[in-house]
């Protein structure tokens, strides 16, 4: 590791150098984010997960940069261009964009109309233009001509062609350039003429002007993408006359000579050469930071989506509404196996009520079902209706749950492998089902990208969103922790240290032998060595096995000190567990040594007093207003209840039992000014709701926040 590289992010991150150089120490050796949060605070002090990914980015950044600066040094050196001063300046430099502005006179290019004039002999006139010094330069220009060049005119121009190079690649002004279309830069936006009625969804931007500065992501990636489309012109530019100053006055001296020609040569560096680089750069730098937020957003939404609530191992029904092909259903077991399909008729055309309510109560009964789940699609509020409307013989929760993603993970090879001899409703109706038990195990197999909570997705940097959304359902799921005896492989390869192969190595291992009795059992799966076996012990539970800490999140590394603890009161692991009066008479200070520090002992402490407590809360049964089922019964003034199913840096938008969701505007969130929508609400939140705009034509409901849970 470079010592140098450790320092410097020190001082960005305000964090000591050891936790740093310990923590790309565990990188290095294999750990994971997940294990080095929960196992190794002591050798990090307690640092974070964001915290782990910022040293682990930073460092990666500052490899990547010394590696360019060394392509740059030798690119320079082999020109027979590389003086010490430029050397010193390269090696010093450690910001990328000011490091290629040092470079760009030396990149391999396209012949420009600089250097066919260098060609032609005109280098020392532009120097003497460059110079500002003398007279005549008409006269001067003369004592240049030659074969390509016939005239002293044409001369003159070759001379202005390489100062306006020369000053586009002078790093200070590129420099001053580039903080003034930051913070003076105006984005416009323009409607591409004829393209009026296909251009509808971007008529807020027709006519668009707003400061680079201020202007919000979501803005930005939507006139990004109206351009991409066709419809849109849009420009990002200062005042001329601001960036035209920034430039003479750097170039232009005060009392010299052919002021003229060297404001000729300015405007031509600016208009030609620095504003299209520049406003290029601008929109990139702007679309980088819209990426980080709309992929924040999205990271934070899956994360709550992920650790939504679990209704737990109850008997589901589950139903996949429709009208015309009917509505599927299901019977699952606790434990989430199919049990039994069909299709009832219960809405038009076929409108088979009846028959529908005595197939529903038949399942009810043979199936012993505990509680039914609806998907939120077609036909959600009828079905709803129709369940609720229908005599059981026992007392039922009745749940809408979000089925977002549920088709695309129907028609997906996982689906055909779990389920190759039924079709995609059948197992769309119980992923459905299966959501409401455990959403987390499910919502897995799915691509993020795919679930309905994100901003843009479609239009930011794919790779880092998939690397930023891997790392949140790898967080949730180790936060959660698996059932090492119930967990599918696309659960598992999740865990901690596991991965694709892995995964279906343990359940391959699981088919034959049976259920795992301890954890010690995994290192009897193949390919499964003590690496592996260090990263994803902890993250796995075992209930009912040999060992009750295997249904902990205690490592099994700190079983014996775990042992120990429990000896010292005169108590076994079984007597003390979930025991927190006597839990608490552990002398812990006498167990910390150089390597178990107070940190993990007081977080063996926690666990022994809850082991293997979901830290997700419990499902709430929710009712949508009855009062309304479209659009055209919802009003201005009315108060209804809702879920918040997706958050956008602009608002919530909330599911009130309706095709069209309703959009609480950042601004009626509070009365005070809120800057992020999640510092109010949460994804799946049950909210309660004040219409304040209805727009039928356009499908569009404005809400504000009355109440939340």
């Amino acid at each position: 590791m470079n010592p140098l590289f450790i320092q410097r992010i020190a001082e960005h991150t305000h964090l000591k150098n050891w936790q740093i150089e310990n923590t790309l120490s565990l990188f290095n050796d294999g750990a994971t984010l997940p294990f080095i949060a929960r196992y190794r605070k002591e050798r990090t002090g307690n640092l974070d997960e964001v915290q782990f990914e910022t040293i682990r980015k930073s460092y990666q950044r500052l490899v990547d940069l010394q590696k360019r600066k060394e392509t740059i040094l030798s690119s320079i050196g082999e020109q027979g261009k590389l003086t010490p001063s430029l050397e010193k300046e390269i090696n010093d430099s450690w910001d990328e964009t000011h490091l290629e502005d040092i470079y760009l006179p030396f990149k391999s290019r396209k012949k420009t109309k600089a250097d066919i004039a260098i060609e032609n002999g005109l280098e020392p006139l532009a120097k003497l233009l460059m110079a500002q010094r003398g007279s005549d330069l008409l006269r001067l220009a003369d004592k240049y001509l030659s074969a390509h060049i016939t005239d002293a005119e044409t001369a003159l121009q070759g001379a202005k062609d390489i100062v306006a190079q020369w000053i586009s690649e002078k790093p200070i002004v590129r420099e001053r350039l580039r903080k003034l279309f930051m913070s003076k830069g105006v984005i416009t936006s323009k409607l591409v003429k004829g393209k009026e009625k296909e251009a509808e969804k971007y008529t807020d931007y027709f006519n668009f002007s707003e400061p680079a500065r201020y202007i919000k992501s979501h803005r930005l990636l939507a006139l990004l993408r109206g351009e991409k489309e066709g419809f849109l012109k849009i420009a990002a530019l200062p005042n001329q006359e601001d960036a035209l100053q920034a430039i003479t006055s750097f170039v232009l001296k005060r009392d010299g000579d052919f002021a003229e020609e060297m404001m000729d040569a300015c405007t031509d560096a600016y208009k030609r050469l620095l504003r299209p680089s520049l406003e290029t750069e601008l929109f990139n730098d702007l679309k980088t930071k819209a990426d980080q937020e709309a992929i924040a957003v999205f990271a934070e939404n899956l994360r709550q989506l992920l650790l939504q609530a679990p209704l737990g191992q109850q008997r589901i029904l589950a139903i996949d509404p429709g009208y015309r092909t009917g509505c599927k259903v299901v019977c699952l077991d606790a434990q989430g196996n199919l049990l039994h399909n069909e299709t009832i008729y219960p809405h038009p055309p076929q409108k088979e009520i009846a028959l529908a309510k005595k197939k529903l109560a038949s399942l009810v009964s043979q199936y012993k079902i505990e509680a039914i789940a609806i998907g939120n699609g077609t036909a959600s509020r009828e079905t709803e209706f129709f369940v609720k409307s229908t005599q059981f013989d026992r007392a039922l929760k009745v749940f809408v749950v979000n089925e977002a993603g549920a088709s695309i993970y129907s028609a997906s090879k996982e689906a055909r492998e779990e389920f190759p001899q039924y079709d995609v409703t059948v197992r769309g109706a119980i992923s459905i089902g299966r959501r409401l038990m455990d959403p987390l195990a499910e919502l897995v197999k799915i691509d993020p990208k795919s679930i309905g909570v994100g901003q843009y997705q479609h239009d930011v940097n794919q790779k880092e969103l998939q690397e930023n959304l891997d790392r949140v359902v790898e967080s949730c799921v180790n936060t959660v922790g698996v059932d090492l005896n119930t967990a599918s492989k696309y659960l598992l390869h999740y865990v901690s240290g596991i991965g694709p192969q892995l995964a279906q190595n343990i359940i391959d291992y699981r088919t034959e032998n049976g259920a795992f009795t301890n954890r010690n059992e995994l290192k009897k799966v193949p390919k499964l060595g003590a690496k592996a076996f260090e990263q994803c012990a902890g993250f796995l539970r075992i209930r009912n096995g040999s060992d009750p800490l295997d249904n902990s999140s205690v490592h099994p590394e700190s079983y014996a000190v775990t042992q120990k603890m429990c000896a010292s009161i005169n108590a076994t692991v079984e007597e003390l567990i979930g025991n927190s009066e006597l839990i608490n008479t552990i002398p812990i200070q006498q167990f910390v040594t150089d390597t178990t520090g107070i940190s993990t002992l007081t977080d063996i402490i926690e666990e022994l007093k809850k082991p293997g407590r979901d830290p997700r809360k419990m499902v709430k049964v929710f009712e949508f207003s009855k009062e309304i089922r479209s659009i055209e019964d919802v009003k201005p003034g009315m108060l209804l209840p809702g879920i918040v199913n997706n958050i956008t840096n602009f608002g919530p938008f909330v599911d009130i039992g309706i095709k069209e969701n309703g959009l609480i505007h950042i601004s009626n969130l509070t009365d005070a000014f809120v800057s992020n929508p999640n510092e109010v609400i949460k994804l799946h939140e049950h909210v309660q709701c004040e219409v304040i705009q209805v727009e039928i034509d356009r499908k569009r409901i404005g809400l504000k926040l009355i109440k939340n849970s």
